[in-house]
């Protein structure tokens, strides 16, 4: 199968912010349509490196997601949050965001909508919420599920969040979803929330008085224009993404056979799976030193990079 490349004419035809001006909303939309059905095509694949993918894109959109919260995290961060926390312990209120993101990636897309994925995306991004707002919020997005066109379901999406007052972060993530199911993705790949542009709006913090809703938000023009070409540009940017770790995935798996060590195919399919792996992994058959020479074996071949850095508590990934 050859690696997934966007054509120059539309890679020419998406704007960015600033090429905007003057288009009109239903030819931005045509763009972003070729784009994702571009972008369909690299999901329908179904390739053993897709997980890497999605997660790759997960902790992007955390990273976003977390400087528009006014954090400092950057992704190198987010994953040390995640990876190196003990399970069971808090990853902190940054580490959670790429828990809200990864749980986008990893949950299979009719559980996404659920009233218990919702909350919990709620809780992790810290945002209040009671039971009723939920199952309000459920009810509004299973109505948006059965509308017409993709962009009105996008747009509809952001405008929800907006008017509950519940942050962009999270109508970028029910975006995401609802694309996904509308296609018929068994995963969602995170998009919007890897758009910088999209703006912010913070959502009422956990613990804050539940206030009622605001008038009615509707996205004027300029507005789903913009998300609809955000949109657009997130989808190529996952694209060009698929195509560094398919090379990358090729190289692991080229490899692969000359591993001799108990354990060592379980090490390659977590790292087409997942983002990384942290050095002290718990591997069935495989010590703490196997592992770590395992590691520096794959380093040596090409086949992996070790993410941070670092002499000690190190991570590695595609």
């Amino acid at each position: 199968m050859p690696i997934a490349t966007v054509p120059s004419w539309l890679r020419r035809a998406v704007p960015d912010g600033q090429g905007l001006a003057g288009k009109d909303v239903d030819d931005v939309a045509l763009v972003a349509g070729a784009a994702i059905g571009a972008l369909d095509a690299v999901v329908r694949r179904q390739e053993r490196w897709a997980g890497a993918w999605r997660q790759r894109l997960a902790l992007s959109a955390a990273a976003v997601t977390a400087r528009q919260g006014g954090r400092i995290e950057d992704e190198a961060a987010l994953r040390d949050a995640v990876l190196l926390t003990r399970p069971g312990d808090d990853v902190g209120p940054a580490g959670r965001m790429f828990l809200a993101w990864r749980r986008l990636a990893i949950t299979p897309v009719e559980k996404l909508l659920t009233a218990v994925s919702v909350g919990a995306v709620l809780e992790d991004l810290g945002l209040a919420h009671d039971d009723e707002s939920v199952g309000d919020l459920t009810d509004d997005l299973s109505q948006l599920a059965a509308s017409g066109g993709t962009t009105g379901m996008m747009t509809g999406a952001i405008a929800i969040v907006d008017r509950r007052g519940f942050g962009r972060a999270l109508g970028a993530w029910l975006a995401d979803a609802l694309l996904a199911q509308r296609l018929g993705w068994a995963n969602a790949v995170p998009l919007l929330g890897t758009e910088a542009a999209l703006g912010s709006r913070p959502g009422r913090a956990r613990g804050s008085a539940m206030a009622p809703p605001p008038a009615r938000i509707e996205l004027e023009t300029d507005g789903a224009k913009g998300l609809v070409a955000a949109q657009a540009r997130a989808a190529l940017r996952a694209i060009d993404l698929s195509s560094e770790l398919e090379r990358r995935a090729d190289r692991l798996l080229a490899v692969a056979p000359k591993l001799r060590a108990k354990g060592s195919d379980a090490v390659v399919e977590r790292l087409l799976s997942g983002d990384a792996i942290v050095a002290s992994e718990k591997i069935a058959g495989m010590s703490d030193r196997g592992l770590r020479r395992l590691f520096d074996r794959l380093v040596e071949f090409g086949a992996v990079r070790e993410l941070t850095g670092r002499p000690t508590f190190r991570i590695y990934g595609l």
